[in-house]
């Protein structure tokens, strides 16, 4: 980690990723670590006088503060221990409410609401209706009759909660809040002799930790994995903790507690469980090994373990078919797992672009993780490079990061989201390494001048994280995504909609996606045939695949000559939709230039839309001509066609009502 947190490998090899933004953050690295360290200078030669120096290198004593950090009453610090978390959760609300607008806003987002829906009306999954390609979703399977979404059923399952309260926003905020307080219990595991001070100064800054207080505010199920983990890892500490016979009799309950955890968190993200579960296998073993009465602790965490994931092995039984079978495999076949080989949308995924992947993870964690002027990293490399000695609990937390970040090496998809999110389960690890610098230094210099240098170059990088780099951020996120955070229902209001049938006006590019799916093409070959393929020549392939169908294999392999010039496409400068691609030389005919234009007129996404469900319009996918199936299903309701007025973030809505009869007449006419 630190040769690779600090140095851009992933713009040195030739294995397709690479850090756009690098240089201009090494360049504000370096303004920003010569301020801090101005700052530090300034502090350490005004307050010298005022520090007494020692005529020999300070130890404190157990058990009491060290120059590092100062005393502070247990009485106070258990108040604060019910406190920090609360206001942590008011804070985490702020996010979710004011930053994200209490929406899901990525396409995982959506889906996993999409099946705690599901899941809060009393079913597994939902019948296919009977033209899916009117409402099929990314990441959603609907294949064998079944609707439901591709990821593990944990993850979802917590978002039901909230959505029992009708508010699936708040599941964020709350798992951040019980995570600050597991923290603070698992600190005086780590930290055992550390002052209340410090104790409370880790959890602070793990509550504060902008790359956690972002995620806490969203709906992203890495915030109820790291909850679960957390739980885990207090398990496992009480468990192996030394301690008399009474305590020795609750070890088995603790260890139930840490496998539960463990099952849990797979249930949501199983990569992220398995790096925590392989050391806490082990360690467990290894004490059983040497104590024949510990081999109880070991069989009551395997217990905890298989209550949960059985449950969600039944859950993949009734839904996949199998209970080992994820909404992943179904979807996109063996390439969604883990190993070197040809990723989902054909592109190969080999040791050295897994490289790339993990040095992008620790060079943004350099940015994100502390929103601070200097390298987020240094202060917990440094203090981890001058700490002699590595407590057993701390050597856990360490391997199991370690094992996290392999796996995600050998895991094909760039997680980024809020800042690298597939390795947002070392925050915990990052954060403790962090407060333990100052105390880290003092150990190792005679000089306590050193000591609050130290101190001062943290404290100004915190404050100008505050001022200018956190406001930034903020406005941002709050920015961003604006199509995912409106009101649909308050617009369907505000025009008068409702009880309608709503096509929605996607981009030509989803569409020709869509479609794909439509004719039995599979995810994985649909992404690669719309990543290299022109839009007009797919288009008119389409169409002949319509009138004449072919499924499944047959349609694949009647589109795969299409990928003959894909080294020669780019992406479209006609469309607002970059994702659509161009071959130059390419002649469009009068479909594909009417489609450019009604891109250019404006389109919507029917994904955060389909999640609208207080006017009880029924939302459908705008497929021009094949729209005559869904108005011909419903004759009852009024027909409407939603799109944007532009292609601005900001451009209206508009609600066109259609004419039945028109619509008929135009789709006969065979006009585009």
């Amino acid at each position: 980690m630190t040769i690779l947190g600090f140095l851009p490998i992933a713009n040195w090899l030739p294995g397709g990723e690479w850090d756009r933004e690098y240089s201009r953050r090494f360049v504000e690295w370096g303004y920003g670590t010569a301020i801090c360290l101005g700052a530090a200078i300034v502090v350490m030669v005004l307050f010298r006088r005022n520090v007494l120096e020692p005529t020999q290198r300070f130890h404190a004593k157990e058990g009491s503060p060290s120059f590092a950090e100062h005393s502070f009453p247990r009485s106070a610090s258990r108040m604060w221990r019910w406190l920090l978390p609360l206001a942590a959760l008011a804070l985490y609300v702020w996010i979710a409410r004011s930053v994200f607008s209490g929406r899901p806003l990525l396409i995982d987002e959506i889906v996993q609401l999409f099946q705690a829906r599901i899941f809060a009306g009393g079913r597994l999954w939902q019948p296919v209706e009977s033209h899916r390609e009117f409402f099929s979703m990314l990441h959603v399977v609907d294949t064998g009759g079944k609707v439901y979404s591709q990821f593990p059923p944990g993850g979802p399952a917590m978002l039901m909660l909230g959505e029992f309260a009708r508010a699936p926003w708040m599941v964020g905020p709350v798992s951040g809040a019980l995570s600050v307080a597991l923290f603070s219990r698992v600190v005086r595991f780590t930290d055992p002799d550390r002052s209340p001070t410090f104790q409370l100064g880790a959890t602070a800054l793990f509550a504060l930790a902008p790359f956690g207080v972002f995620m806490f505010g969203s709906h992203m199920n890495h915030v109820t994995t790291l909850l679960w983990l957390l739980v885990a890892v207090l398990g496992l500490a009480h468990s192996t903790a030394a301690g008399n016979d009474e305590q020795r009799a609750r070890r088995t309950q603790w260890a139930f507690v840490c496998g539960f955890g463990l099952g849990m968190a797979a249930s949501i993200r199983p990569l992220d469980a398995l790096a925590f579960a392989l050391p806490a296998a082990v360690w467990l073993a290894s004490q059983a090994w040497r104590d024949g009465r510990r081999w109880i602790l070991l069989i009551a965490s395997g217990v905890g373990v298989v209550i949960p994931f059985a449950a969600m092995m039944w859950v993949n039984s009734r839904s996949t078919g199998s209970p080992l079978l994820f909404g992943y495999e179904v979807l996109w076949g063996r390439a969604h797992g883990l190993g070197f080989h040809a990723a989902p949308w054909g592109a190969a995924h080999t040791p050295m672009r897994g490289t790339e992947l993990i040095s992008l993870y620790v060079t943004r964690l350099q940015t994100y993780l502390f929103e601070t002027p200097f390298p987020a990293l240094l202060p917990a490399i440094v203090a981890l490079g001058l700490t002699r000695r590595v407590a057993a609990l701390d050597r856990y937390l360490l391997v199991s990061s370690v094992i996290l970040g392999l796996l995600y090496f050998a895991y094909w998809h760039d997680g980024f989201f809020l800042g690298p999110r597939f390795v947002f389960p070392w925050l915990p690890v990052l954060v403790l390494w962090t407060a333990r610098l100052p105390h880290a230094v003092a150990q190792v210099t005679s000089s306590r001048v050193v000591v609050l240098g130290v101190k001062a170059f943290l404290a100004a990088g915190a404050i100008i994280a505050l001022i200018f780099s956190l406001p930034i951020r903020t406005a941002q996120y709050r920015a961003g995504l604006s199509s995912m955070r409106v009101d649909y229902g308050n617009e369907a209001a505000r025009a008068g909609v409702k009880d309608a049938l709503v096509f929605v006006r996607e981009s030509w590019g989803a569409q020709l996606g869509i479609r794909l799916w439509a004719q039995g093409v599979s995810r994985s070959a649909a992404a690669t045939l719309y990543h290299g393929v022109d839009a007009c020549a797919l288009d008119q392939a389409l169409r002949r695949l319509e009138q004449h169908p072919a499924v499944d294999a047959a349609a694949e392999s009647y589109l795969a000559p299409l990928l003959a010039d894909s080294s020669r496409v780019r992406s479209s400068p006609f469309s607002p939709d970059s994702t659509e691609k161009v071959l130059p030389g390419a002649r469009y005919d009068q479909i594909c230039i009417a489609r450019i234009n009604e891109d250019r007129a404006g389109y919507a996404l029917l994904p955060p839309i389909s999640l609208e469900r207080g006017s009880g319009n029924l939302y459908a996918r705008d497929l021009h001509a094949n729209d005559s199936l869904l108005v011909a299903e419903y004759p009852s309701r009024p027909v409407y066609l939603l799109r944007r007025q532009g292609t601005g973030p900001e451009v209206p809505f508009e609600w066109l009502p259609l004419d039945r009869d028109s619509l008929l007449t135009a789709w006969r006419s065979g006009a585009p």
